[in-house]
């Protein structure tokens, strides 16, 4: 018996990884890769019509990678603004250094290690579901270099409940590392179709949206990994953070669905508004997770509203 359970398991683990082999083939890097602080950031820098327009940074939720706020916002505010698209460490094409980098202090301080490199002062940053906690994160250790913030279904605050059991399983050291070669990818596909369907609810997502998405990329045992990481460790770093984000200064907006079934908004976003002075809190009905996919027109108009407040252009370093 145990021998034919460690040919099934070998079995598997050969199919993972062929079958990230062949994922990565389908869905390879489509911008830049840097180096910033010793690992490989992954980002698609897309100029605008005039250089002295203002910056949007957009960082991406779980599950998920640049192409998930680039396929529903790029063409909306492409010319108008510089768009940079950035995949947190460990997702989509960027590098991650270890388990540190599950923390959102450490993925604000890649995204404005890139920003300097690129010459990029002062930006708008975009944040979506986890992404909000890195956005949270970066105008608090990095309020210089924010000119202001727009979050999208933000999980920025502690909450109860825990995580999903599987999250908890694949970030642990030894057996998490076995689940994820093994399991994952072979039953990856039904979760990921099921999952999309969750976070749009109760709207539908678009056509063809997780191959647009890059969905896949997730999949791969090392991403689902990383993935995990993010979300087991993220009620720790938000309960030691949150308590800073009354020391956010810049233009702030913040938009959600009271109904949010994935991240909840009475905690999340109602804190958000609750703890930076001046925040303007937009409540979209039927929304789901995903507002910049299905409220776009009421997210771009919340881009360009917060860019007003912030009065000032982008500003650029030597």
């Amino acid at each position: 018996m145990l021998l034919s359970l460690l040919v099934v398991a070998l079995a598997l683990a050969a199919y993972s990884r062929l079958r990230a082999i062949t994922i990565d083939g389908i869905y390879p890097p489509t911008g830049t890769r840097r180096a910033v602080d010793g690992t490989t950031v992954h980002f698609v820098d897309v100029p605008a019509d005039r250089p002295d327009a203002p910056v949007l940074v957009f960082i991406h939720g779980a599950s998920g990678n640049l192409h998930d706020p680039m396929l529903a916002l790029r063409a909306r505010l492409q010319g108008r603004y510089r768009l940079i698209f950035v995949d947190r460490p460990g997702h989509g094409w960027s590098q991650r250094a270890g388990r540190g980098d599950a923390a959102p202090a450490a993925q604000a301080g890649r995204i404005a290690g890139l920003m300097s490199d690129l010459g990029i002062g002062r930006a708008i940053v975009i944040g979506h579901s986890w992404g909000g906690s890195v956005a949270a994160a970066f105008a608090v250790h990095h309020p210089e270099k924010t000119a202001g913030l727009v979050f999208l279904s933000p999980a920025t605050h502690p909450w109860e409940g825990g995580v999903t059991w599987y999250y908890r399983l694949a970030a642990m050291p030894v057996i998490g590392r076995i689940f994820c070669e093994v399991l994952v990818l072979p039953v990856g596909k039904l979760a990921r179709d099921r999952g999309i369907r969750s976070v749009f609810s109760p709207a539908e997502p678009p056509e063809d949206y997780a191959e647009d998405a890059h969905i896949d990329l997730s999949l791969r045992p090392a991403t689902f990994r990383a993935n995990a990481e993010d979300i087991a460790d993220l009620f720790g770093h938000v309960t030691e953070l949150s308590p800073r984000y009354r020391e956010i200064s810049a233009p702030t907006t913040i938009i959600a669905d009271d109904a949010d079934s994935i991240v909840y908004t009475h905690i999340h976003a109602v804190g958000l508004e609750r703890d930076i002075a001046g925040a303007r809190f937009i409540r979209v009905k039927g929304a789901g997770h995903m507002p910049h996919h299905t409220r776009t027109d009421t997210v771009v108009a919340a881009i360009d509203e917060v860019a007003g407040r912030a009065a000032t252009p982008a500003e650029t370093v030597a």
